[in-house]
Order: C-alpha cells, then sequence, then structure tokens
C-alpha cells in the first residue's frame, strides 16, 4: 500500500471524509459535492492522529529540508502545524484570515525574521484561493515561502495551475483520486459510484446541475 493510499484509508476509517453522491454537499462557494472532507475529526482519534502526525512530518522532512519555520493556515491547519513543529523542534507560527480587530492588529501570530524560510501548513487544498492569499500575507511581511504541506486535495487542474502560477511548490499526503480507489478497495462504493465521483472532478462547477 502506497503512503497516499495508507493515509486515505485513515481518513476513511475515522469518517473524516464522507462519501454522499445522492444528496450532496453544498460548499461555501455554492457548488455541489458528493464529498465533503473534515480532517479536524481525526484530532479526537490519538493513533490516527499520530500517523498523520508522522507522515506529515516525513514529507516536510524528505521534501522541505530547508524549511527554518512552520506556518499553519487558520484554523484547520494550526494543530497540524503545531504537532509537526514540536515534533521537528522547528519555529511555529499561525496565520489568520484577516487582521486580529484588536489588540495588536496581527494576521501572523507568533514570533517570525524578515528572511527566514517558512513551509505552510494546510489541512486541505481545494481551489488553492485562500493558501495562496496565506502565501501572500507571509511574503509582505517579508519571510520566504518554499512550498506548502497539506493532508489532502482534491487535485483540481485549476488549483495546480495557481500553485504554478504563484510559483509554490506543494505536497499532499493524499488526494481525491487515492481516497476513491480506497473506497472501492474497502467496499464503500460501488463501481458505478465511483465513476459518478470522478466525474464530477473534471467538472466540480456544473455537477449536479
Amino acid at each position: 500500500m502506497t503512503n497516499e493510499k495508507a493515509v486515505a484509508e485513515k481518513l476513511l476509517q475515522v469518517a473524516a471524509v464522507k462519501l454522499s453522491p445522492e444528496q450532496p454537499f453544498t460548499w461555501a462557494s455554492g457548488w455541489k459535492s458528493p464529498i465533503y472532507c473534515d480532517n479536524r475529526k481525526v484530532l479526537s482519534f490519538p493513533y490516527v492522529r499520530d500517523f498523520i502526525k508522522s507522515e506529515l512530518c516525513n514529507v516536510i522532512f524528505e521534501s522541505f529540508p530547508e524549511a527554518e519555520m512552520l506556518a499553519g493556515v487558520a484554523t484547520a491547519g494550526i494543530a497540524w502545524g503545531a504537532m509537526a513543529a514540536d515534533q521537528l523542534k522547528l519555529p511555529y507560527v499561525y496565520v489568520r484570515p484577516k487582521p486580529k480587530e484588536h489588540g495588536m492588529g496581527n494576521q501572523i501570530e507568533g514570533f517570525y525574521e524578515a528572511g527566514q524560510k517558512v513551509l505552510v501548513i494546510e489541512d486541505l487544498i481545494s481551489t488553492g484561493k485562500s493558501s495562496l492569499q496565506v502565501v501572500e500575507v507571509l511574503k509582505a511581511a517579508g519571510v520566504e515561502v518554499v512550498g506548502m504541506v497539506s493532508i489532502f486535495t482534491y487535485g483540481f487542474p485549476h488549483a495546480d495551475e495557481a500553485f504554478a502560477k504563484a510559483g509554490v511548490t506543494y505536497k499532499s499526503l493524499t488526494n481525491y483520486s487515492s481516497l476513491i480507489s480506497m473506497a472501492v478497495e474497502k467496499g464503500q462504493i460501488s463501481a458505478e459510484t465511483e465513476q459518478l465521483l470522478l466525474q464530477w472532478r473534471q467538472d466540480p462547477a456544473g455537477w449536479g446541475k
């Protein structure tokens, strides 16, 4: 079993991912989706949480050895970034969606210095828009963003294009294709449903209309 499929198996095991093509979910964007990913659920299962943390650290260590600091994306990426930073003994900050409305008005919480090489930790990547906004906040603060690591990505082509255009390298522990493949292996979905789910990723904005 590949690492991607092993991570996908863990997400399915704790129901962090729900597949419901008959009764699709509605995203904030208005898209109808047959899948909903909530990696926050993993935090409630110590052994699965530890497995995901270890996989995260392995990818960081192997693919981004130059990283001098980790930055979690609020809110879902905060816990994962903190756990990985603790295990790797790296400094850590997290980034808010917008500046705090009181106190110091910080958008980046924690201590950092201009020129530091920072790796962003995200829980999932869909369109990539919000993730790349965090990259821009960090760059504006004077740090060097070396890349991003997420737990899960839907693998949308336009997200890949957005990251390429921004010049940001990203890695994900697992992805939509591995997850669907594992769901078929586990007998959670049929081959017919698999095709329906794969069609959705080709045109998520138009699916279900």
